[in-house]
């Protein structure tokens, strides 16, 4: 399948884009790509080091005639985010991604295509084994771990790096130029519930939710897609208030980062109810995927009997359980006041599994400004220790500060108008790009991200524009050219 794909325009990109997919890249498992990178740069000759917490970097001198000239930094991270349909047989441990040409696109076949963040790694590739690439002084920093902690940039230690302009390849449209992010961090409310049997006349049951459109949980937070994680909720919530649905477990959504397709639950209703209660999940679900139509038009909920289940949560904890998840803030908190259209603070239900005696409830809180995110942080903490939940925060890392006076963004900036005849977006996005962490041990760096277009990252229908491609790298090619 890669074939087609290494047939496209630039073909030095591509074909390290093609060479980077066959390796698998989890996030927390990517000693293979590190292995992959290292021996890449090894084979070139040029001076390659991996740090203590796997970072690559990887240092090539300037072009003839540019030698003098500032030190670029160029920053793409390894790891991509696994997520597949339901129906895809696929293994991310064990098999290469496959890819798609389709029309201006490029995708995968059932799976995350990995564009995000690898067109940024074989961008960086390319330009460390060309000989005809012109470009001042690089260092070529490959971050691990970004897509479930950063613990990548976060375990970078200054003095590593000399560049004074750093190129972040990771943004998502190709008519922006992003000069700020947000930052973010991890909430996790846990504990246990009392079981008890079943009992007798009773008729299990598995609810299914699936087909949601899913997506980035920072980029797409605000395009309204339903969460798989609370729309269950509600319509567990709802049937058990008027039917004797008893829960046996729940298990949806994946990882942090990514809003939630699909999600299933098993359930008792004695048997004297259970057409009632089908009945109710039909209509309550048909109501779902009506409100849902426009975002998440392949939605479907449906119920079918499943194997004997022989306990059950205690309808106390049932109840309260499932009255702090509906309580559980989702989505937009605040809009910037400052800039426009910009989300300034969200939060992510990423995560719900409810089985054997205990639960967990996995959140991914974000916000341009660190006092905010706290504050809803303690929010959904106080939401889930009502029902004596064990809150616990995790992987917090800073936002990225807007400097829009910065040299490098004046000159890709002028770069776009002068190729593109027009000008760029210059914005924040409300993602968690690493350049805020990167910036702690390297205060003095000029930073900007730009990037082509990718749809649908963090789910399977990530896509990456061919044409935006082309346009992406027109201007990383003549901004390299044109900083002094």
């Amino acid at each position: 399948m890669s074939e087609a794909v290494r047939k496209l325009e630039p073909t030095i990109m591509w074909n390290h884009f093609a060479d980077l997919n066959a390796v698998p890249r989890p996030s927390k498992k990517e000693e293979r790509v590190i292995d992959f990178i290292k021996k890449f740069g090894e084979s070139l000759g040029l001076p390659t080091y991996v740090d203590e917490v796997g970072n690559v970097i990887i240092k090539k001198k300037g072009s003839p005639g540019m030698e003098n000239r500032t030190t670029i930094a160029l920053q793409s991270h390894l790891d991509m985010v696994h997520q597949k349909n339901a129906g895809t047989d696929f293994d991310f441990d064990t098999e290469g991604i496959k890819m798609i040409v389709d029309g201006d696109w490029v995708k995968a076949d059932g799976t995350t295509l990995g564009a995000d963040n690898g067109i940024g790694v074989a961008s960086i590739m390319a330009v460390l084994s060309s000989n005809e690439i012109v470009h001042p002084p690089i260092e070529a920093l490959f971050t691990i771990d970004e897509e479930t902690g950063m613990t990548g940039a976060m375990g970078l230690k200054g003095g590593l790096l000399d560049a004074e302009i750093m190129m972040n390849l990771d943004t998502e449209d190709d008519d922006e130029i992003t000069i700020g992010c947000a930052g973010g961090i991890d909430v996790t409310a846990s504990g246990s519930y009392s079981s008890e049997p079943a009992g007798s006349g009773i008729t299990s049951y598995r609810i299914e939710m699936d087909g949601l459109t899913g997506g980035h949980s920072g980029m797409d937070i605000h395009r309204g897609r339903g969460n798989a994680n609370k729309l269950m909720n509600r319509l567990l919530w709802n049937v058990s208030l008027k039917h004797e649905m008893r829960l046996h477990s729940v298990d949806g959504g994946s990882l942090r980062n990514a809003i939630p397709r699909e999600s299933v639950a098993t359930v008792t209703i004695p048997n004297h109810a259970k057409e009632a209660f089908c009945s109710a999940v039909e209509a309550l679900g048909s109501d779902i995927c009506a409100e849902h139509g426009t975002t998440d038009p392949d939605m479907n909920v449906r119920i079918s009997e499943c194997y004997a289940i022989t306990t059950v949560m205690s309808k106390k904890d049932q109840d309260n359980l499932l009255r702090a998840i509906y309580a559980c803030p989702l989505g937009i908190y605040r809009m910037s006041p400052d800039i426009d259209s910009l989300v300034q603070t969200s939060n992510n239900v990423a995560r719900i599994l409810v089985e054997n005696g205990s639960y967990s409830i996995q959140c991914l809180t974000r916000s341009s400004v660190d006092t905010e995110k706290m504050d809803e942080a303690e929010m959904i903490k106080c939401v889930f220790e009502q029902i004596g939940a064990n809150v616990e925060f995790g992987g917090s890392y800073p936002g990225w500060t807007p400097k829009p006076g910065a040299d490098i963004v004046k000159v890709v900036s002028a770069t776009y108008k002068e190729l593109f005849g027009e000008e760029a977006h210059v914005n924040a996005c409300h993602a968690g790009l690493e350049c805020g962490i990167l910036g702690t041990n390297y205060p003095e760096i000029e930073m900007i991200s730009f990037g082509p277009n990718i749809r649908g990252a963090h789910s399977p229908d990530e896509k990456v524009q061919i044409s935006s491609v082309d346009k992406y790298w027109k201007l990383f090619m003549t901004s390299l050219e044109r900083i002094q």
